[in-house]
């Protein structure tokens, strides 16, 4: 069987979070034991000298047994950039009347 369709054959659920160069996979998976669990894939896409475009891809494995552990820490930190920062992106490439790029969520029919 090929990895292809293996890894599509344990896939119980997508979703998909596009953010500018950088895409974002939600996954549920099953195990051979027949349980769940999330990987949370991030694709960034970036262009050669040439042109040619590549994906540099990053990868998150969680379990069930971390799920509340992994959002307590999640929200905290999350929490505290918002607290200490505010919800305005500081960066030198943003001016304060930029408009940031809409994200979309998509289900797995979309892509």
């Amino acid at each position: 069987m090929s990895e292809y369709k293996e890894r599509r054959e344990n896939e119980i659920f997508t979703k998909v979070l596009k953010a500018g160069r950088r895409t974002y996979f939600f996954d549920v998976r099953e195990t051979k034991a027949g349980d769940y669990y999330l990987t949370i894939t991030e694709s960034k896409k970036n262009f050669s000298e040439n042109g040619e475009a590549s994906f540099e891809k990053h990868k998150i494995y969680l379990y069930k047994e971390d799920f509340k552990a992994f959002m307590d820490l999640f929200n905290e930190s999350t929490d505290f950039i918002i607290t200490q920062k505010g919800e305005d992106v500081i960066s030198e490439k943003h001016e304060k009347d930029f408009k940031p790029k809409s994200y979309t969520i998509e289900s797995e029919e979309e892509i």
